[in-house]
């Protein structure tokens, strides 16, 4: 975990990594909660028999499910002290580059990768996320998370 005390140390760590986290593994009843709430129950999700024959062996998390860990995943890589405010803005960029299976873990890396001022003590945040899939070359999610900070 890596703590920022204000606006100049955060903008000061443009370019760097923060990470690896800590590992989170994805379960079947983590998948199946994600379907439910998002009515995306397409069988590669929630059907474990039908989907060991599938291309995958086995259940996979939805991208949007990985996606969707962003927020818990970045919090145990940054803290921002001395902020009054902080906000999503959006995405600029999301791949999923290789799948997460039902059992499997999954991290994040980040970089930040631009800081744009935006008058009233704001900054503009562009990270870099890399969600990591255990035992694969492949991220699992590559986003680029546009958020805003107030101090």
């Amino acid at each position: 975990m890596e703590t920022f005390h204000g606006r100049e140390e955060l903008v000061g760590s443009l370019g760097r990594e923060l990470g690896p986290g800590e590992w989170l593994e994805i379960g079947q009843d983590r998948i199946d909660g994600f379907a439910d709430v998002t009515g995306d129950h397409q069988w590669i999700h929630v059907d474990p028999e039908r989907a060991a024959a599938g291309p995958y062996g086995a259940t996979v998390a939805h991208g949007f499910l990985t996606l969707s860990l962003v927020p818990l995943l970045l919090d145990g890589l940054r803290r921002v002290e001395g902020t009054r405010m902080g906000l999503n803005y959006g995405l600029e960029r999301v791949r999923f580059p290789s799948a997460v299976r039902a059992g499997t873990r999954v991290r994040a890396r980040s970089v930040l990768v631009d800081a744009t001022d935006v008058g009233e003590g704001g900054v503009q945040l562009v990270t870099r996320v890399t969600i990591e899939v255990e035992g694969s070359a492949k991220p699992a999610c590559v986003a680029d998370l546009v958020t805003r900070a107030y101090f």
